[in-house]
């Protein structure tokens, strides 16, 4: 299916890869949503724009497959697009291409749009006419099997850490694309050398403001690992890496 797409090329920086040379999985999603700024900021609804309608995107959810490992050396082109919102979500697709042309992954998100001074849920008339002619595409890069992710049952503590400025983004929170490297802190380098993730999946359900202590929790179900942020027994995040 043909439509409005951003496409952007990125040369990757030493610091975007891993102790393996790999793309952190961190890197690949700071990526995915760099390029959905930069195509928010042409449809005319970036956070510049929208900043002065007193307003904003969260993130909420994040499916993505992984077919190949980007190695170091390689460039990464990310093309991104807008599907038609449904009531309050809006949702926003990715394919990621290595230098050689070669899809390496797909990335699915599921957005917000809040008011900036309630942290209310918007619809999408709040955008102005910018969303009247929005280009959106009807097409699905990925196909989500199941944007929820069941809780921990018998989950242990990994460790724990105070959530401090150099995480937080401009939303004064824990930058979402970080706790991709909050949760594979959870593993070794042993493990990760020894095991390959072909999917993640991503729910975040609270803020992290700076101050806040997190207790990352692991629980081990087969081919995957279900995973927790949490502050007590309030939990922020939720994760699941698919082996």
């Amino acid at each position: 299916m043909s439509g409005y797409a951003n496409f952007k090329k990125y040369d990757l920086k030493h610091s975007d890869f891993d102790f393996r040379d790999e793309l952190k999985l961190s890197s690949l999603l700071a990526l995915t949503q760099e390029s959905a700024g930069a195509s928010a900021d042409e449809l005319g609804f970036g956070y510049t724009a929208l900043k002065q309608k007193r307003c904003g995107f969260l993130i909420v959810h994040t499916y993505a497959e992984l077919f190949c490992p980007i190695v170091l050396g390689d460039a990464l082109t990310v093309e991104t697009w807008p599907l038609p919102p449904r009531h309050f979500i809006f949702r926003r697709d990715s394919r990621l291409f290595d230098g050689a042309g070669k899809e390496v992954a797909a990335v699915a998100s599921r957005w917000c749009l809040v008011d900036l001074d309630d942290f209310s849920l918007q619809l999408p008339a709040r955008m102005g006419e910018v969303h009247d002619r929005c280009p959106y595409r009807a097409e699905e890069a990925v196909s989500v099997p199941n944007w929820k992710i069941p809780p921990l049952q018998n989950g242990q503590k990994v460790y724990s850490f105070t959530v401090r400025n150099s995480v937080c983004d401009h939303y004064l929170h824990a930058n979402n694309a970080r706790y991709l490297d909050f949760f594979t802190d959870c593993f070794s380098m042993d493990e990760l050398s020894s095991r390959r993730v072909r999917a993640f999946r991503i729910a975040y359900e609270r803020q992290a403001r700076e101050g806040v202590e997190l207790t990352l929790c692991r629980e081990d179900r087969g081919a995957s690992t279900l995973l927790e942020a949490r502050s007590e027994e309030e939990v922020f995040t939720r994760c699941e890496l698919i082996f």
